[in-house]
């Protein structure tokens, strides 16, 4: 199949919202595969504090990624995250995004953006810096940012299997899959 042909379905939301697992469950159940996110595994790696040029590096690897797993794809792509979450990332660390990032948010083709809800616990890791309130705060930036490029989304909320319940029945509602159906 065309890599224009394929729909491409964002799991996006603040950290610890299940976002990796939710991306998993989807492309096993829809028999596809995922994008998985890069930016953990970078700073993972750092033994040190990332800098401006590190999240842009985490950026062009993520756009990479894009092309190297819409190859591979059957029908749908998933994303675990996306660009917006780096701009925001740039935005609120360093108050600027390279423009390159902006034309390539503008210029990318994305069906839906899923949205994890901040109804999971959040839990504390060496990579995480955003839980409590801030949670709250970035779940607000994302959908306004999503929404500013003209994207739609819809929130996915729920524990365990319900989410990814919740989560196929809104793809379903969006005529992203036959939920009776699912392309495996």
């Amino acid at each position: 199949m065309s890599q224009d042909h394929i729909k491409r379905i964002v799991i996006s939301g603040p950290e610890s919202t299940g976002k990796t697992e939710l991306s998993i469950h989807l492309a096993e159940i829809l028999g596809t595969i995922y994008v998985p996110e890069y930016a953990r595994e970078y700073v993972e790696n750092l033994h040190r504090k990332y800098t401006y040029e590190d999240v842009e590096n985490i950026a062009r690897y993520q756009i990479s990624y894009e092309d190297i797993y819409a190859k591979r794809a059957r029908n749908i792509l998933i994303f675990d995250t996306w660009l917006i979450i780096t701009k925001v990332w740039f935005d609120l660390v360093y108050g600027k995004c390279p423009e390159w990032v902006i034309s390539h948010i503008k210029s990318s083709r994305i069906d839906l953006f899923l949205v994890c809800n901040t109804d999971l616990p959040w839990i504390p890791d060496p990579v995480r810096e955003n839980g409590g309130e801030k949670r709250e705060k970035l779940l607000q930036l994302y959908c306004d940012e999503i929404k500013s490029f003209g994207f739609k989304y819809e929130l996915v909320e729920g524990v365990g299997a319900i989410r990814n319940e919740n989560a196929l029945k809104i793809l379903s509602l969006h005529n992203l899959i036959n939920q009776n159906n699912p392309p495996v």
